[in-house]
């Protein structure tokens, strides 16, 4: 029969519990995370599926359930967004555009690992459905990868001078630029932090620099039009230019969105879903 601990042993031991019992919660709260990585449930930084899945406390989460048998873990962008996909849409745009060269799928990849929410969270299918999605609106606010600027954007300031949060810089313009022609002061200021340039002192950069300029995309994506896709690909239409297209105001530039966005599905070989317009 072993010997009962003695009260200095249990002293330790109680000792050592409490600290580990104080540590969990603490490590928990200390995250800190940079930009595009998930605070997972015990307190740590990363970006796949057990930092961002079940449990996942900040950050891109992907633990949004979903049904198909996927348990939540989307689509891979890398196996959807092929060549053969990128290069058809960038096929269709005049060889003396700006963007022919520019966007490449490279790009889109590297500029998509910072983002591993992106396609995630729900079924394959719905994975598929955001992929292509994103892709419609690409494909019409760039003219199938032509544009890198905005048409006579140059003549346009977009800048918001009551919002002091993210102040114009004198002699810079925020007119629409990249794939989702990210527009004003007040997006290209926090996309700039989030990302890791200066939006507003350097809003050519997303001219400029192609991974740069995805990463602008998928930013503004993540934050205004990931969390409705569940409502239907006519959500995504009203998050991105809803005032100017929705409810009858330019029933044709929707309905070009909801045209592209049904023939990606149909390549993807995924029902294009419900509510499909706004």
């Amino acid at each position: 029969m072993a010997s009962s601990p003695t009260p200095t042993i249990l002293t330790v031991l109680a000792l050592g519990l409490a600290l580990l019992c104080a540590a969990g919660p603490a490590a928990a709260q200390n995250c800190g995370c940079q930009p595009g990585y998930c605070c997972s449930k015990y307190g740590y930084c990363g970006t796949t599926s057990a930092y961002c899945g079940d449990g996942c406390q900040s950050g891109p989460c992907s633990s949004g359930g979903g049904s198909g048998g996927s348990g939540g873990s989307g689509a891979s962008v890398d196996n959807v967004v092929t060549e053969s996909f990128f290069n058809g849409i960038k096929s269709q745009a005049g060889n003396g555009c700006e963007g022919k060269s520019f966007y490449t799928r490279s790009a889109f990849l590297n500029a998509v690992r910072a983002y591993p929410g992106f396609a995630h969270g729900g079924s394959e299918v719905e994975g598929k459905r955001e992929i292509a999605a994103f892709f419609a609106h690409v494909t019409h606010e760039t003219g199938h990868f032509c544009y890198i600027n905005e048409i006579n954007g140059a003549s346009h300031n977009y800048c918001d001078a009551g919002n002091k949060q993210w102040p114009c810089v004198p002699g810079k313009a925020y007119y629409g630029r990249g794939p989702l022609q990210i527009s004003w002061n007040y997006n290209y200021g926090p996309a700039g932090k989030s990302i890791g340039f200066d939006g507003l002192g350097n809003p050519d950069k997303v001219a400029q620099d192609p991974v740069v300029s995805f990463k602008t995309a998928l930013w503004f994506w993540m934050n205004n039009v990931h969390q409705v896709m569940p409502q239907g690909f006519g959500a995504t239409i009203r998050a991105i230019n809803g005032a100017l297209e929705c409810n009858g105001k330019n029933t044709a530039q929707m309905n070009a969105r909801v045209g592209y966005y049904k023939q990606y599905c149909q390549q993807f070989g995924v029902d294009p879903g419900n509510n499909l317009t706004c």
